[in-house]
């Protein structure tokens, strides 16, 4: 039982999430943009160390056809990357419909884009949990 966070990958921005293994729900943080086209790992970093988790999830992107999107590969490696750097375990988990379903959840109350990434992490975060309970 402990503290997770998830990861919903992009090139340009990854929005991440904390949940927690006893409760099966989770929270937006933040969204991190891109430096150079690479994650910002030294934010990345500080998020692990203020949190502590025991494990890491990122979503994987499908498509509505059960086949893996163009983005998938890159999401694929962002998770091997995180595994190599931090050490923990890192989990993949079905991101389909999360940014559809996280728009529908802000509708109209929507600031910046930026809150949908973390809020679509927080969905594949919680996709993960309730599936191993």
């Amino acid at each position: 039982m402990g503290t997770l966070l998830g990861f919903d990958y992009g090139t340009a921005k990854i929005g991440i999430a904390v949940g927690q293994t006893e409760t099966g729900t989770a929270n937006p943080l933040t969204t991190l943009r891109a430096i150079q086209q690479k994650p910002d790992w030294t934010a990345i970093g500080r998020l692990i160390d203020d949190w502590l988790p025991e494990a890491l999830v990122v979503g994987l992107p499908y498509d509505m056809d059960d086949t893996e999107t163009e983005i998938a590969p890159l999401a694929r490696r962002f998770a091997r990357q995180l595994e190599g750097r931090y050490r923990l375990p890192v989990h993949m988990a079905d991101e389909r419909l999360t940014s559809q379903v996280a728009r529908q959840l802000l509708g109209r109350k929507i600031k910046k884009y930026e809150e949908l990434d973390a809020i679509a992490a927080k969905l594949i975060l919680e996709t993960w949990l309730s599936e191993r309970r």
